[in-house]
C-alpha cells in the first residue's frame, strides 16, 4: 500500500464503536487561552478545581518522591490503598486506585460491559458514563432528570434484563444537585431484589464532590455504610477536587473485594505514578486541607450567589464547588466567549444539553470579583 494513498484504510481496522466516537472535551486550559488571546490577566473557573492548591504536606511529599522517579511505582498503590482503607474503616481489598476516577469509569466498562448489554444513566449526568458504555458497544439508556436531579425511581424502572450498570453522580456534575440517603437506599433495595432474582447489576455512585456534599447536606448518603448491605454498590471518589491534585490524576473506588479483583485484572500496570501516590497519601494526613476547601466554597457562595440573583439569573442549588446558571435568552457559548475575552474561563454546557447555561467554579476572592464584574458587563447588568 502506498504511503500516499488517499483511501481511508485505517477505518477497516477500527472497532465500530470507535469510528464515530467523540472524545471528551475538557475545559480550556490557561496556557491555551493565553496563547490564543494574548491576555495578561486570566482566571480559570471552568474545571471545578480547588484554587487554594494542594496541602503543604502533599507538596513536601512530591519533592521527596521526586528522588524516586527512576523507579517504577508500586503497581498496586499499596500504601495509598491501605491509607484510604484505614481512614474509612474498610479492608484494603475493598479499595482500588486509578489515574483519576475517569480511568476507573473506563475500567468498569472494559471489565463488565459487552455489546448487547445496557447501562442506565441520567440525562444530564457527567458525560463519561455514557462514553464508557458507548465505547464498549453497550446501549445507553438515558433517563430524564426531575428538577435538575437524578430521578432514581425512574432510573430503576428503566432497568432491563440486559442492564449491567446504573451510574449515579452524587452530587451531579454539572447541576450540583444530589440524591438523599433515603432515595439511594430505596434504589439499592430494588436492585438487590433484582439481583436476588438472577440479575447481575452494579450501581456505581460517583462521589467526586464527596467532601463538599457530606459537609453541606445532613441527608447525604453514607455509601461506605450502605456497601455493608449492598454488595453490588461501587463508590468512586477523587483527589482532583478538594485535595487539589487534579494535575496528578488520582482517583479511587470502594467496592466488594470480588469487584475490586476483577477491576485489578484490567487495570494497567503502574497506572498511578510515584509522585501522585505520595501526594495523595500525604493529603489524607492533612485534615486542614478539607476545611480550607470548604471555607473557600462557603465564602464564594456568599459573594457570588447574591450578585447572580441581582442580575436576574436562575442558579441551580449545588452541593459542589460550582454553580450552574441559566443565561437565557443568551446562548451559553456566546457568554463563554464574551467572558473569555475579558479574561475569565468558565464552561459552556452544550455537551450536556444545557445550551443556555454556563457553569462556574468558586475561586479565590479576586477571581470571584473579576468574574462578577465581567459577567455584569456581558449581560449589561
Amino acid at each position: 500500500m502506498s504511503v500516499n494513498t488517499q483511501s481511508h484504510w485505517v477505518d477497516a481496522l477500527i472497532r465500530p464503536q470507535c469510528r464515530g466516537f467523540e472524545p471528551y472535551l475538557p475545559g480550556r486550559s490557561l496556557e491555551s487561552v493565553r496563547r490564543e488571546r494574548g491576555l495578561k490577566r486570566l482566571y480559570k473557573l471552568a474545571s471545578n478545581e480547588n484554587a487554594l492548591g494542594p496541602s503543604p504536606r502533599a507538596l513536601k511529599a512530591v519533592a521527596q518522591a521526586g528522588k524516586s522517579m527512576l523507579r517504577y511505582p508500586d503497581g498496586a498503590s499499596t500504601a495509598l490503598r491501605q491509607a484510604l482503607a484505614k481512614k474509612h474503616g474498610l479492608s484494603a481489598d475493598r479499595v482500588i486506585i486509578g489515574a483519576g476516577s475517569d480511568e476507573l469509569i473506563e475500567l468498569l466498562g472494559k471489565t463488565f460491559l459487552n455489546p448487547g448489554d445496557s447501562i442506565v444513566v441520567s440525562e444530564h449526568a457527567f458525560i463519561r458514563y455514557r462514553m464508557a458504555g458507548e465505547l464498549m458497544g453497550s446501549t445507553v439508556i438515558s433517563v430524564p432528570m426531575r428538577d435538575f436531579t437524578h430521578d432514581l425511581a425512574a432510573m430503576a424502572r428503566a432497568i432491563r434484563p440486559d442492564t449491567k450498570m446504573l451510574f449515579i453522580a452524587n452530587p451531579n456534575n454539572p447541576t450540583g444537585t444530589y440524591n438523599t440517603a433515603a432515595e439511594l437506599d430505596a434504589l439499592l433495595q430494588r436492585v438487590s431484589r433484582l439481583n436476588d432474582q438472577g440479575q447481575r447489576l452494579l450501581v456505581v455512585v460517583d462521589e467526586a464532590y464527596y467532601e463538599y456534599a457530606s459537609a453541606f447536606a445532613k441527608d447525604y448518603p453514607d455509601v461506605a455504610a450502605l456497601q455493608k448491605r449492598h454488595a453490588h454498590l461501587v463508590a468512586l471518589r477523587t483527589f482532583s477536587k478538594i485535595y487539589a491534585l487534579a494535575g496528578l490524576r488520582v482517583g479511587y473506588a470502594f467496592a466488594d473485594p470480588a469487584v475490586i479483583s476483577a477491576l485489578d485484572r484490567a487495570r494497567p500496570p503502574f497506572n498511578v505514578n510515584v509522585i501522585a501516590q505520595a501526594a495523595a497519601e500525604a493529603s489524607l494526613r492533612d485534615p486542614a486541607q478539607i476545611q480550607r476547601g470548604l471555607r473557600l466554597v462557603k465564602d464564594g457562595r456568599k459573594a457570588v450567589l447574591p450578585e447572580l440573583a441581582r442580575m436576574g439569573l436562575r442558579v441551580v442549588p449545588s452541593l459542589g464547588n460550582f454553580a450552574l446558571m441559566d443565561v437565557s435568552p443568551r446562548r451559553g457559548t456566546d457568554v463563554f466567549e464574551a467572558l473569555l475575552n475579558r479574561g475569565v474561563i468558565v464552561r459552556a454546557m452544550d455537551e450536556y444539553d444545557f445550551p443556555r447555561h454556563i457553569r462556574v467554579t468558586y475561586g479565590l476572592p479576586v477571581e470571584n470579583r473579576w468574574f462578577l464584574k465581567a459577567l455584569g458587563e456581558v449581560l449589561g447588568a
